[in-house]
Protein backbone atom coordinates (compact mmCIF):
# COMPACT_ATOMS: atom_id res chain seq x y z
CA UNK A 1 0.00 0.00 0.00
CA UNK A 2 1.21 3.10 -1.09
CA UNK A 3 1.88 5.91 1.58
CA UNK A 4 2.52 9.69 1.89
CA UNK A 5 5.90 10.48 3.50
CA UNK A 6 7.48 13.86 4.61
CA UNK A 7 11.06 13.72 5.38
CA UNK A 8 12.25 16.91 6.41
CA UNK A 9 15.55 18.69 7.60
CA UNK A 10 17.74 21.31 8.15
CA UNK A 11 20.02 23.27 5.25
CA UNK A 12 23.01 21.28 3.93
CA UNK A 13 21.36 17.88 5.18
CA UNK A 14 21.51 16.25 2.46
CA UNK A 15 17.88 16.07 0.96
CA UNK A 16 18.07 16.54 -2.19
CA UNK A 17 20.93 14.45 -2.67
CA UNK A 18 18.19 11.55 -1.35
CA UNK A 19 15.54 12.66 -4.43
CA UNK A 20 18.23 11.98 -6.88
CA UNK A 21 19.23 9.02 -5.37
CA UNK A 22 15.69 7.42 -4.23
CA UNK A 23 14.94 8.09 -8.37
CA UNK A 24 17.89 6.64 -9.56
CA UNK A 25 17.36 3.10 -7.07
CA UNK A 26 13.81 3.48 -9.10
CA UNK A 27 14.93 3.52 -12.83
CA UNK A 28 17.98 1.60 -12.47
CA UNK A 29 15.23 -1.33 -11.50
CA UNK A 30 13.03 -0.23 -14.75
CA UNK A 31 10.64 1.84 -12.67
CA UNK A 32 9.10 5.19 -13.58
CA UNK A 33 9.49 8.09 -11.66
CA UNK A 34 8.08 11.58 -11.52
CA UNK A 35 10.30 14.26 -9.94
CA UNK A 36 9.28 17.65 -8.76
CA UNK A 37 10.28 20.61 -7.39
CA UNK A 38 9.22 23.87 -6.67
CA UNK A 39 9.86 26.70 -8.65
CA UNK A 40 10.66 28.85 -5.96
CA UNK A 41 14.36 27.41 -6.03
CA UNK A 42 15.57 29.09 -8.44
CA UNK A 43 19.49 29.22 -7.51
CA UNK A 44 20.67 26.05 -10.15
CA UNK A 45 17.55 27.26 -12.95
CA UNK A 46 14.43 26.23 -12.65
CA UNK A 47 13.38 22.54 -13.27
CA UNK A 48 16.05 21.04 -11.72
CA UNK A 49 16.91 19.26 -8.61
CA UNK A 50 20.61 19.98 -7.41
CA UNK A 51 22.60 19.20 -4.41
CA UNK A 52 25.10 21.36 -3.00
CA UNK A 53 28.09 18.24 -4.14
CA UNK A 54 26.98 18.74 -7.23
CA UNK A 55 24.69 16.13 -8.53
CA UNK A 56 21.92 17.29 -10.06
CA UNK A 57 18.41 16.14 -12.16
CA UNK A 58 15.90 17.33 -14.34
CA UNK A 59 12.32 18.02 -12.66
CA UNK A 60 8.67 18.88 -13.31
CA UNK A 61 8.03 22.45 -11.78
CA UNK A 62 5.71 23.21 -9.39
CA UNK A 63 4.52 26.70 -9.18
CA UNK A 64 1.59 28.04 -7.00
CA UNK A 65 -1.48 27.53 -9.37
CA UNK A 66 -0.07 23.83 -11.11
CA UNK A 67 -2.59 21.15 -10.10
CA UNK A 68 -0.19 18.41 -9.26
CA UNK A 69 -2.67 15.35 -9.46
CA UNK A 70 -3.40 16.40 -13.30
CA UNK A 71 0.09 16.78 -14.20
CA UNK A 72 0.67 13.04 -12.81
CA UNK A 73 -2.39 11.49 -14.84
CA UNK A 74 -0.97 12.98 -17.34
CA UNK A 75 2.43 11.92 -17.14
CA UNK A 76 0.81 7.94 -15.75
CA UNK A 77 -1.27 7.61 -19.09
CA UNK A 78 1.90 8.28 -20.99
CA UNK A 79 3.76 5.84 -19.22
CA UNK A 80 3.12 4.22 -15.58
CA UNK A 81 4.18 6.33 -12.98
CA UNK A 82 5.71 3.97 -9.98
CA UNK A 83 6.95 6.67 -7.40
CA UNK A 84 6.49 10.82 -6.94
CA UNK A 85 9.55 12.30 -5.79
CA UNK A 86 9.10 16.07 -4.68
CA UNK A 87 12.13 18.57 -3.54
CA UNK A 88 11.60 21.75 -1.94
CA UNK A 89 8.32 20.64 -0.42
CA UNK A 90 8.10 23.69 2.26
CA UNK A 91 7.07 25.61 -0.76
CA UNK A 92 4.18 23.77 -1.66
CA UNK A 93 0.76 25.02 -0.91
CA UNK A 94 -1.75 23.14 1.01
CA UNK A 95 -3.78 22.17 -2.27
CA UNK A 96 -0.52 20.78 -3.58
CA UNK A 97 -0.48 18.27 -0.69
CA UNK A 98 -4.37 17.56 -0.73
CA UNK A 99 -3.71 16.38 -4.52
CA UNK A 100 -0.34 14.37 -3.37
CA UNK A 101 -2.53 12.49 -1.05
CA UNK A 102 -5.27 11.94 -3.60
CA UNK A 103 -2.31 10.67 -5.88
CA UNK A 104 -1.48 8.18 -3.03
CA UNK A 105 -5.16 7.03 -2.18
CA UNK A 106 -6.86 6.97 -5.49
CA UNK A 107 -3.41 5.63 -7.65
CA UNK A 108 -1.45 3.49 -4.75
CA UNK A 109 1.49 5.44 -5.84
CA UNK A 110 3.97 6.37 -3.40
CA UNK A 111 4.43 9.95 -2.93
CA UNK A 112 8.06 10.96 -0.93
CA UNK A 113 8.21 14.99 -0.35
CA UNK A 114 11.74 16.07 1.01
CA UNK A 115 12.14 19.87 2.24
CA UNK A 116 12.28 22.08 5.11
CA UNK A 117 10.04 21.91 8.08
CA UNK A 118 10.68 25.39 9.62
CA UNK A 119 12.04 28.56 8.90
CA UNK A 120 14.38 30.72 10.21
CA UNK A 121 12.02 32.61 12.25
CA UNK A 122 11.36 28.92 14.01
CA UNK A 123 7.73 28.89 11.42
CA UNK A 124 6.14 26.69 9.81
CA UNK A 125 6.18 26.83 6.30
CA UNK A 126 2.80 26.10 4.67
CA UNK A 127 3.79 22.87 2.89
CA UNK A 128 5.51 21.64 6.04
CA UNK A 129 2.30 22.52 7.84
CA UNK A 130 -0.16 20.76 5.24
CA UNK A 131 2.58 17.54 5.36
CA UNK A 132 2.74 17.49 8.91
CA UNK A 133 -1.40 17.24 8.84
CA UNK A 134 -1.48 15.13 5.87
CA UNK A 135 1.58 12.19 5.79
CA UNK A 136 1.57 8.85 6.39
CA UNK A 137 5.17 8.70 7.72
CA UNK A 138 7.33 11.32 9.10
CA UNK A 139 10.67 11.10 8.95
CA UNK A 140 13.55 13.25 10.08
CA UNK A 141 16.84 13.50 8.12
CA UNK A 142 19.15 14.42 11.04
CA UNK A 143 22.21 16.81 10.45
CA UNK A 144 24.67 18.79 12.88
CA UNK A 145 25.68 22.05 14.41
CA UNK A 146 28.59 23.63 14.19
CA UNK A 147 29.03 22.32 17.91
CA UNK A 148 28.65 18.74 16.87
CA UNK A 149 24.66 18.40 17.76
CA UNK A 150 22.30 17.66 16.06
CA UNK A 151 20.52 21.02 14.17
CA UNK A 152 17.13 21.89 14.34
CA UNK A 153 17.31 25.11 13.24
CA UNK A 154 17.44 27.29 10.09
CA UNK A 155 19.29 30.46 10.86
CA UNK A 156 19.52 33.23 8.48
CA UNK A 157 22.97 35.39 8.61
CA UNK A 158 22.80 38.97 7.30
CA UNK A 159 25.78 40.67 7.74
CA UNK A 160 27.60 37.96 9.52
CA UNK A 161 24.78 37.94 12.50
CA UNK A 162 21.35 35.89 13.05
CA UNK A 163 18.21 37.37 11.96
CA UNK A 164 14.67 36.53 13.26
CA UNK A 165 12.64 38.90 11.37
CA UNK A 166 12.06 39.52 7.67
CA UNK A 167 10.00 37.91 5.21
CA UNK A 168 9.21 33.89 5.08
CA UNK A 169 11.11 33.26 1.72
CA UNK A 170 14.05 34.43 0.90
CA UNK A 171 16.21 32.05 -1.83
CA UNK A 172 19.72 31.17 -0.62
CA UNK A 173 22.70 28.77 -0.46
CA UNK A 174 25.55 28.70 2.87
CA UNK A 175 26.12 32.77 2.20
CA UNK A 176 22.46 33.24 3.90
CA UNK A 177 21.74 30.33 6.21
CA UNK A 178 23.12 28.37 8.59
CA UNK A 179 22.14 25.04 10.32
CA UNK A 180 22.42 25.10 14.43
CA UNK A 181 20.93 23.28 17.32
CA UNK A 182 18.58 25.02 19.20
CA UNK A 183 20.41 26.35 22.11
CA UNK A 184 23.03 28.10 19.32
CA UNK A 185 19.86 29.41 17.62
CA UNK A 186 18.56 30.82 20.38
CA UNK A 187 21.66 32.29 21.83
CA UNK A 188 23.19 33.70 17.97
CA UNK A 189 26.39 32.07 18.31
CA UNK A 190 27.29 30.77 14.27
CA UNK A 191 30.29 29.63 15.45
CA UNK A 192 33.49 28.51 17.81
Amino acid sequence: MAQLYFRYSTMNAGKSIEVIKVAHNYEERGKNVLVMTSSVDDRYGTGKVTSRIGVSRDAEIVEDDTNILELFLKKHKEKPIDCVLVDECQFLKRHHVEELSEIVDSCDVPVLCYGLKNDFRNELFEGSYALLVYSDKIEEIKTICWCGKKATMVARIVDDKLVKSGEQIQVGGNEMYISLCRKHYNDGRLGE
